[in-house]
């Protein structure tokens, strides 16, 4: 079926329902950025394959809101489907609930599946209908009869990750979530966030294309809890371990009849509204106290224990090693054999595929050649495909799954022929990059704080990129992690979080110059104590990630000496780290590689 029909057969099922409006998201039951195939509803309605955006579809219009990683991708995807894309963020857009508030009319309903959505955005959305008099229907599952061909739940095996690799025994982890409810005065807790639950019972699954996690729920209580899972997706030794932790285990859909039929009077319930669901929020809204605490999970896991972070050193090692071997390649290939954006991609997921402990990639390549690395989240498909010759730019952004952490690294490589000006925007990522990797900062700074560290060299010539310069970073976990991140954008809480010792984020400027080229430099940092004097505690970046970066077009005359310095001596610790992994030719390669 054409995209054209499906949305006629939602309209159906929307005439049918009594339904007059209905949103589509992107997330699963979970808020996961990225989800099963099951899960993709909006692309079934839309065409659009991005990771985030949000559908309205009414008997007659329909529009979709995605945000500046995807506008060049969306344009492309949407043409002919008659869906209007809303570019988030850009003036005069409104958002979505602005805009529903302008046409929807009195005693008109609002539909959607209430599974799908954060609790914070559905009381959103509710306010919008009820503001004019309209209805809201938060339990209308219109798309499983009409996705007749829908993909099956993922149900992928479920392991435990040793302690030589979490630090920490799960058992400790529920003390300390136990701990956390006693100092707030709850007896239940419930968690439906796929990372979290992973984290905190040292557990790993593949329900997740690149997220080592596996579909569940999970309740705490002071003495007990239970796991709401597949239960075939366990094994005999799997089972006996999540019952030694004093954890029952029940059928995965089963939670909303358990909350149903459970007695919550009187109980006070610890959840995090931005990581739940509004469709269970509003069933234990019903009949008890809840409490709006973000899981006390989010930010111990954020902060990574000594165990874990000796782990990751050794994972961007590995890592770095991969990378080095497929830029060697590159750099012996290019213009001598056929190579499209796929085909490096398939070489770079070849090398990675050699280093201990590899899981699997943490997220699909980018791998972007020039007019296709201007479009930010861009992923080559078989008709999207192109040849890559030896001049102009290739964007890579790539990262891997290790039982010793999780790596996100982005390099562009100058393939031959560049112009000045493309070497002028190279230079001032780098420049960008380097001043935010090179910061010393008092304890307590936010990521919002940063921000403006790599942002100068854009602004100072009215430019800008469209998504933030970090995101948190997970430990054999999600590649995007709460609750930090750095962005100026205040607005968002996790721009607002202090950056803590432990903390993994990224550093990935970036300039994209629409059908010409994209340029983009991303390490991970690790956020660690530096000095203290009598103004305090001052922390600095550890830059995890090991990988040369391509000086060749790099005009160093636009450069300061502290930052060529800066560049010199990272240099120098990528030979020093990466030399033991590498054969005589890949050392020789790199010790070239790295010299100005």
């Amino acid at each position: 079926m054409s995209v054209s029909d499906n949305l006629a057969a939602l309209r159906a099922a929307m005439k049918d329902a009594d339904i007059d409006y209905y949103v589509v998201g992107s997330s699963d039951y979970h808020d996961s950025e990225y989800v099963g195939a099951y899960f993709r509803a909006r692309e079934f309605l839309s065409g659009f394959t991005g990771s985030n955006g949000t559908l309205l579809v009414s008997a007659t219009e329909a529009w979709l809101w995605t945000d500046g990683r995807y506008f060049l991708q969306a344009e492309e995807e949407l043409k002919g489907s008659g869906i209007q894309l809303m570019k988030a963020g850009r003036p005069g857009v409104p958002k979505l609930y602005e805009h529903l508030g302008s046409i929807i009319r009195k005693d008109e309903t609002l539909g959607l599946d209430g599974r799908h959505f954060c609790v914070t955005y559905g009381e959103q959305l509710e306010k919008t209908v009820l503001d004019v008099g309209a209805f809201m229907n938060c339990e209308a599952d219109l798309i499983t009869g009409i996705w007749t061909d829908r993909p099956a739940l993922s149900c992928e095996p479920v392991f435990i990750l040793d302690e030589k690799y979490t630090g920490k025994a799960s058992s400790l982890k529920l003390k300390d979530i136990r701990d956390a409810m006693l100092k707030e005065n709850c007896s239940l807790h419930i968690l439906t966030s796929l990372d979290d639950i992973a984290w905190i019972l040292n557990l790993r699954g593949a329900d997740v294309e690149c997220n080592p996690v596996f579909l569940s729920y999970l309740t705490v209580t002071p003495d007990s809890g239970t796991l709401y899972i597949q239960e075939n997706a366990l094994n005999a030794s799997v089972k006996s371990y999540i019952e030694e932790l004093g954890l029952n285990i029940r059928p995965y859909d089963s939670l909303y009849e358990d909350m149903k039929d459970k007695d919550l009077r009187g109980t006070s319930v610890m959840v995090d509204k931005d990581r739940l669901n509004f469709l269970l929020y509003k069933l234990l809204l019903d009949h008890t106290e809840l409490k709006d605490i973000p899981n006390p999970s989010q930010a111990l896991k954020a902060c990574k224990n000594e165990t874990e972070r000796l782990n990751l050193r050794k994972a961007n090692e590995i890592d770095g090693a991969a990378m080095v071997k497929f830029l060697h390649w590159l750099d012996d290939h290019v213009g001598k054999t056929d190579i499209t954006e796929i085909s490096a991609a398939d070489r770079l997921e070849s090398f990675r595929r050699e280093g201990e402990g590899y899981m699997g990639p943490s997220f699909t390549t980018i791998s972007g050649y020039n007019a296709h690395g201007a479009i930010i989240h861009y992923e080559p498909t078989p008709d999207t495909d192109i040849p890559v010759y030896a001049k102009g730019f290739l964007l890579v952004d790539s990262g891997g799954q290790y039982l010793t952490g999780t790596t996100d690294i982005t390099r562009t490589v100058s393939l031959g022929e560049v112009t000045d000006i493309m070497r002028h925007h190279y230079t001032m990522v780098l420049r960008a990059h380097v001043n935010l990797a090179r910061v010393r900062f008092h304890e307590g700074v936010s990521g919002s704080n940063l921000d403006i560290l790599a942002r100068i060299p854009f602004w100072e010539e009215g430019l800008d990129y469209e998504h933030g310069t970090g995101h948190g970073i997970g430990y054999y976990l999600n590649v995007h992690e709460g609750p930090a991140s750095i962005h100026w954008n205040t607005v968002r809480q996790s721009t607002r979080t202090a950056l803590a010792e432990g903390m993994v984020l990224s550093d990935e400027p970036g300039i994209y110059i629409a059908g010409e080229y994209g340029i983009r430099i991303e390490n991970d940092l690790l956020v660690r104590k530096d000095i203290e004097t009598e103004y305090g505690r001052f922390m600095n970046f550890e830059e995890l990630t090991l990988c040369p970066i391509d000086l060749r077009p790099v005009n160093f005359n636009e450069m300061t000496e502290e930052e060529i310095d800066f560049l010199d001596k990272y240099h120098s610790m990528v030979v020093e780290r990466l030399s033991p992994y590498l054969n005589e030719s890949d050392r020789a390669w790199l010790e070239n590689a790295v010299r100005h």
